[in-house]
């Protein structure tokens, strides 16, 4: 969910998704086309082509839009866990989850034997973030998007950043610049990856020589598995709250509200 991701950037500015500042940030404010010009140098000096550049940021405009969502989200998290998880884990919710252990059994197995993460755990992220890949992944222009944050003074390190590995993912062929389509944080594909994690954690899990985190179910699930597995995830062991695994869902996402939703629906899942 792109809000959800979008509240975790607010709440947890440093967190280990986001994507370390740019060694000699843009600066931010002023004019935006001097801004965009002087993330395109940087970003050739990071070995992005001038083509790839000239694609994603040629003609960019700032999205009043973005900021002024952006500028609402700070009582994402002020529900309750009881309020919260009676929105998001109904029982239509429930049966699709199951359908998904069953469709995927084999790859979820697959993916458990090398990352060590259940798959009750798996799909309940992927059915909170995307409704299994079904729902809203984000429809607005990614780079216009994260231009817009960049540019931005309130947290321009970090969305430079982000911009960054936006444009290396393209750069590396992972996915097109029509896909490049997203959140209101730029964020990514059926699990909501941040440009930084899909860099960092994405996994070529088909075989294809691609991290296609917005088609290929194989990458979405083990790119997720291998994210919790770095942050420390232990195979075998419990994900309920004060556990090692549940700490290591903080990755994911800070909120102890949501980490308590995934960990609910999990159990859900498997009739626990």
């Amino acid at each position: 969910m792109a809000h959800l991701r979008l509240a975790l950037l607010i709440c947890a500015t440093g967190c280990a998704l986001l994507a370390a500042a740019p060694a000699q940030a843009a600066r931010c404010g002023g004019d935006f086309d001097t801004f965009i010009a002087s993330i395109s140098a940087e970003a050739a000096q990071a070995g992005v082509s001038r083509e790839v550049i000239s694609q994603a940021l040629g003609g960019v405009t700032p999205d009043p839009a973005v900021l002024a969502f952006d500028r609402r989200q700070r009582g994402t998290f002020n529900k309750t866990f009881e309020q919260y998880v009676a929105t998001r884990v109904g029982a239509g919710r429930i049966k699709s989850g199951r359908a998904m252990l069953q469709r995927h059994a084999s790859l979820l197995s697959r993916i458990e034997r090398q990352f060590g993460v259940p798959p009750q755990i798996l799909v309940a992220i992927w059915g909170l973030e995307s409704d299994f890949g079904k729902g809203d992944i984000g429809k607005l222009p990614v780079f216009r998007v994260l231009a817009t944050m960049a540019h931005d003074c309130r947290r321009t390190e970090l969305f430079q950043g982000e911009l960054l590995a936006a444009l290396k993912i393209v750069q590396r062929g992972d996915l097109t610049m029509r896909d490049m389509v997203g959140a209101y944080a730029g964020e990514l594909g059926q699990t909501q990856f941040l440009p930084s994690s899909y860099i960092k954690y994405g996994v070529d899990f088909d075989g294809n020589g691609h991290v296609d985190l917005r088609h290929s179910v194989p990458d979405v699930l083990a790119s997720t598995a291998n994210l919790l597995k770095t942050a420390g995830w232990r195979a075998g062991g419990s994900y309920e709250e004060g556990t090692p695994n549940f700490e290591a869902m903080r990755e994911w996402n800070r909120a102890l509200v949501y980490r308590k939703t995934i960990a609910y629906f999990a159990d859900q899942l498997v009739g626990q």
